[in-house]
């Protein structure tokens, strides 16, 4: 634990203290943000109260801070500092061909790297042990979580994606007790390895950290993962417009727990209504969060479109405050007949059925849109050498069905035959 006076002070205290720094992030944005002083149009900030109220305010979505951004100003209206105050400048992909730009102040960056390293040691890493890491920073934010393993003291061995063998063969020479890569990635790992060696059981890696998708906390793909590389795994989640590896799991794997805190303010919604929704035990629905004493462009409301489940009840590890577990996007959400469907719950379910099965699906929507009349095709990839067993696909339908309260109709599809990815692995096929 890196802060532990921070990380295990009562939620109730957090709280209060989030409460003051909210109600001068909230001056703070009325005084600079021409977004949001247009957005809340309010006579001042303290008209807004704190946040007890803050689900009066409006949620802030991506696409609208996009439409501010102009060769002028390439960031956006919500920009808040001058030029001279900026020290990074990350992106994230644009399907447009022009990125979102999120700039950061020094402050903003030590808070990202403190936040990243406290989610990441929760893990169960060390001051003096070795990491190798999948991810190619370069311009995306993923460059201010690999610098929370400096914070760590760890020795960072950064591998990048794609580069299969040379990670394999780091893994061998260099004798790292960790990993770090997607939960698609490791599994990819485990079947490449499978016929050229080596065997990663025997290795020295005795922690996997996965991040970059969901799926890190599905027990069926976690017992999977653990199996095969004879490690502890465990997963952590950030949002690149807020700050990257915000949570993270510790080792009593029971849901990741908010390593910004401090810095972000969580809250859940009804993603059909954007209602709020109390952060109770059980709780499930859309995250939203908030900065709390962020500078160079701070985000109200941001809507992450992650869908999380909560836990709030004591962690053996000591950490305080909710605990959060994806389970999926809400932009990958298909609802069949009013049943909200996350083609990461299939995964699951369906991997529960190994060695049958490889534990690869594709949900393979027939229509276009959100909606889908039932029953919803998935392909399901049989294990190496399984063939084909009607009565094996009927099995996992029914289960599905019982498990999700969905109609599906389940092909299998021999093994191989679903695409495998060395970075993030892509669970629905949209014609």
């Amino acid at each position: 634990m890196l802060d532990p006076q921070v990380e295990t002070r009562s939620w109730d205290e957090q709280l209060v203290l989030d409460d003051a720094a909210y109600r001068l992030q909230l001056a703070y944005l009325v005084e600079r943000s021409a977004f949001y002083r247009e957005k809340l149009a309010l006579g001042s900030a303290d008209d807004a109260g704190g946040l007890a109220d803050i689900v009066e305010l409006p949620l802030t979505e991506k696409p609208e801070l996009k439409a501010t951004a102009t060769e002028e100003n390439p960031v956006g209206a919500h920009l808040c500092v001058d030029r001279p105050d900026i020290v990074r400048i990350y992106s994230t992909s644009g399907t447009t061909g022009t990125p979102s730009y999120i700039p950061l102040t020094a402050r903003d960056l030590d808070d990202w790297v403190t936040g990243s390293a406290r989610s990441y040691a929760a893990s169960g890493i060390s001051t003096g042990q070795r990491i190798v890491s999948t991810y190619n920073a370069g311009p995306f934010v993923a460059g201010a979580a690999l610098a929370s393993f400096d914070r760590i003291g760890l020795c960072h061995i950064p591998v990048g994606t794609g580069n299969t063998e040379r990670l394999v063969r780091a893994i061998e020479l260099l004798r790292p007790e960790a990993a770090v890569l997607t939960p698609s990635y490791a599994a990819y790992l485990l079947e490449w390895t499978a016929t050229r060696g080596p065997d990663l059981r025997g290795s020295s890696v005795g922690r996997v950290l996965v991040a970059g998708e969901p799926g890190g906390g599905e027990p069926a793909l976690r017992a999977r993962l653990e199996e095969g590389w004879g490690a502890r795994v465990t997963e952590a989640m950030g949002i690149g417009d807020i700050g990257v590896s915000l949570w993270g799991e510790c080792e009593e794997q029971d849901g990741m727990h908010l390593g910004a805190r401090g810095f972000v303010h969580p809250e859940l919604i009804d993603p059909a209504t954007g209602e709020g929704i109390p952060m109770e035990d059980g709780a499930s629905g859309e995250l939203v969060l908030t900065h709390l004493r962020h500078q160079a462009a701070p985000l109200l409301r941001f809507r992450t479109r992650d869908h999380v489940h909560v836990r709030t009840g004591p962690c053996a590890c000591g950490r305080t405050g909710p605990r959060v577990r994806c389970v999926g996007r809400t932009d990958d959400m298909l609802i069949v007949r009013g049943v909200n469907v996350f083609p990461t719950a299939v995964r699951d379910v369906v991997g529960a059925f190994a060695p049958q099965v490889s534990g690869h699906i594709r949900v393979r929507p027939a229509a276009v849109g959100v909606k889908q009349d039932p029953p919803l095709p998935v392909a399901v990839e049989l294990a190496e050498g399984v063939v084909a067993d009607p009565d094996l696909a009927e099995t996992i339908r029914e289960r599905i069905r019982a498990v999700l309260v969905v109609s599906t109709r389940v092909e299998l599809v021999p093994w191989g035959s679903l695409a495998r990815s060395e970075y993030k692995g892509e669970l629905v096929e949209r014609g």
